[in-house]
């Protein structure tokens, strides 16, 4: 089938055909997250770039894809791996329509996967890392209940690995309902602990065998 043909991917897998471990940031930049907080998840991202890039393995095999959501939800960093990875610069404003976002992680994945299976390249289960401050607003629940059950089904068949934090003063008990696992609260703005939790995590993944069991290190930085 030609037209599924990419010239960019091909040559993309061929230069670099290491097993490819994905890791979606789905992050709320709604207005909540103005002032401070964005400042320290802006900080946070540069440090999750300094940390991948120091281990020369995780930084061709972890793939990093951005997207926000506030009254929109935007890619703003398609997948692309670590040593290519230069962290944009986030603005907070708007709503916060959280399961048109989870809808659309899932779908990135979906179609990066294709990608990878196309090229012949091997995967790890992906990760959708949900950084927010757990208050849906700006949808129908219906949509959130919609995408809430595609997460939980998708984790179940090891689909998916879906992590969710919440920044202080987070709706937990929303969160809660969203995701199989336990949401994590993020202690004060400890965005840069976290996002240096999620390298060594990554790299961890990115150095075990596809499908392995992975300990992952102990959460400083928040608590369930």
């Amino acid at each position: 089938m030609i037209d599924t043909f990419n010239l960019d991917e091909v040559v993309e897998f061929a230069e670099n055909p290491e097993p490819r471990c994905p890791c979606v940031l789905l992050l709320d930049t709604s207005g909540s997250m103005q002032g401070e907080r964005i400042e320290a998840l802006n900080q946070g991202l540069l440090s999750l770039k300094d940390e991948l890039v120091k281990n020369s393995l995780a930084s061709r095999r972890v793939e990093v894809a951005i997207i926000t959501f506030d009254s929109n939800v935007n890619v703003v960093q398609d997948f692309i791996t670590a040593d290519q990875f230069n962290p944009p610069i986030l603005t907070a404003q708007g709503l916060t329509i959280m399961g048109s976002a989870i809808h659309k992680a899932l779908d990135i994945i979906q179609e990066r996967k294709s990608q990878y299976r196309t090229n012949g390249i091997a995967y790890y289960r992906p990760w959708v890392f949900m950084i927010t401050d757990g208050e849906p607003q700006g949808e129908t629940d219906s949509t959130l209940a919609q995408a809430s059950q595609r997460l939980q089904a998708d984790e179940s068949n090891k689909r998916v690995a879906f992590f969710t934090v919440g920044v202080e003063n987070a709706n937990m008990s929303q969160l809660s309902q969203i995701a199989v696992r336990s949401p994590l609260k993020l202690k004060g703005l400890n965005f840069i602990e976290m996002f240096v939790w999620l390298s060594a995590s990554m790299s961890a993944v990115s150095h075990s065998q596809i499908d392995e069991q992975v300990a992952l290190p102990p959460i400083g930085w928040g608590s369930v």
